[in-house]
């Protein structure tokens, strides 16, 4: 683990090194950040403008909620899209021979190769809104710590969807597509689970896990999630985690090089 722990310092020092080369590139990025941030401040504004809530979620709450989909949003920019999105561009061109050929996971390497610090805005961003809203809600450090958890396992979940999506590139090569979907499901996550109808929070719960990712770690700092939900979520992020390697060590076997 510890040669693992090395290379990934390594990767990420490297790719930070050559990613601030173009500083600028970061001030729009945090600029870009920021009124995607209020855009969504102020549509969730609207609903709250008159009074009206969410059932159970009140105006700081339904924020909390906000700011981990701004968490997960910054954690897809600088983690997932510039590794997994790569997958594809690889298979095309035939450079995953190289990937495949070194001493290393194949996964792990695809995985954490690269880190992108413009999605570190969204990271901040996202930070300060939960903070905002605990601070009116009285919340304290054991609160965000049991909110944690859940957090975590939205992550392991978020990346191994997102890798599964990656490895089906072996057989679809061009699936920019697929990913744009999944992205465009994961904004349910930007409401809590209550605002949809019951059919919806079924969909958003069980076949695409949105509510594992937003909703449930919200929950679990209110202090409203019980015990077996957390469970369910740590279940939900292993079984996802392991069907992601099962997937990518399947699909290999189909690969062929586009090199010989």
């Amino acid at each position: 683990m510890g040669r693992y722990w090395h290379l990934i310092a390594l990767f990420w020092q490297t790719s930070l090194l050559a990613e601030l080369e173009y500083r600028l590139n970061f001030a729009i990025a945090a600029l870009s950040s920021l009124v995607s941030l209020a855009g969504s401040l102020f549509s969730l504004f609207l609903f709250y403008r008159t009074g009206y809530n969410f059932a159970g979620w009140s105006w700081p709450e339904a924020m909390i909620v906000l700011g981990l989909f701004t968490l997960f949003q910054g954690f897809s920019a600088a983690f997932l899209v510039p590794n997994l999105n790569r997958i594809v561009r690889q298979v095309e061109e035939g450079t995953l021979d190289f990937v495949l050929l070194k001493p290393i996971s194949s996964q792990f390497w695809l995985s954490f190769r690269s880190l992108s610090p413009w999605g570190f805005p969204d990271l901040v961003f996202g930070g300060a809104i939960i903070l905002y809203a605990g601070t009116d809600l009285g919340l304290g450090l054991g609160d965000y710590l049991l909110g944690l958890v859940p957090l975590l396992f939205g992550f392991g979940i978020l990346y191994s969807l997102w890798f599964i999506l990656g490895a089906t590139s072996i057989w679809f090569v061009k699936i920019y597509n697929v990913t744009e979907v999944l992205r465009g499901l994961l904004e349910a996550g930007r409401y809590p689970m209550a605002a949809y109808p019951a059919l919806y929070r079924v969909f958003f719960t069980f076949i695409v896990p949105v509510a594992f990712l937003t909703t449930i770690p919200a929950e679990a700092m209110l202090g409203r999630t019980s015990l077996p939900w957390l469970g369910i979520g740590g279940l939900l992020a292993v079984l996802t985690l392991g069907v992601s390697i099962g997937f990518w060590r399947y699909a290999l076997r189909f690969y062929t090089s586009a090199s010989s």
